[in-house]
């Protein structure tokens, strides 16, 4: 990790909006989707989400990416990840432990697999996107305990 680790944006999302073909355009931004604390559940994902309690993401229910692997001026609202951290590789953790404290106590995740780029990420972050961000699109995690995560300066252990 480089410099003091911090959770730069939280996002979560009711609602898919890439859907269908990228060529289509994505779905509106629901209001409210960027927000500055998240609450996690274990084996759940984030209260509000929409992978929240889903079968099928239960060992991908939240998605962390790092700051430094968007280009300047893209959010995370484009990427469509979940946490964007600013000092953390995430990319280099799957098949570890990543406990985050903001000081509201830990929250544990287990790193299980890359959150590859897709298609839409040339239509929502620009062309080459989608290949800029092969290995550092991010990683999809599911978490092992119950907590909050805030916008802001956060303590990370890799385990």
């Amino acid at each position: 990790m480089v410099g003091v680790p911090e959770i730069v944006e939280l996002l979560v999302s009711p609602m898919h909006r890439y859907e269908g073909r990228p060529a289509d355009g994505a779905a509106a931004a629901t209001a409210g989707e960027s927000v500055e604390v998240a609450t996690v559940r274990a084996g759940l994902g984030l209260v509000g989400d929409r992978y929240f309690g889903a079968r099928a993401h239960r060992l991908a229910a939240v998605t962390l990416m790092a700051a430094e692997s968007l280009p300047p001026g893209a959010s995370l609202a484009q990427a469509r990840r979940n946490v964007l951290l600013r000092g953390v590789p995430v990319d280099e953790y799957v098949g570890h432990t990543l406990t985050f404290d903001c000081g509201d106590g830990p929250v544990v995740f287990w790193v299980h697999r890359p959150a590859n780029p897709c298609a839409w990420m040339d239509v929502t972050i620009g062309p080459g996107a989608r290949d800029a961000l092969r290995g550092r699109g991010g990683v999809r995690c599911e978490p092992l305990s119950d907590g909050i995560l805030r916008v802001g300066s956060v303590s990370v252990t890799v385990t």
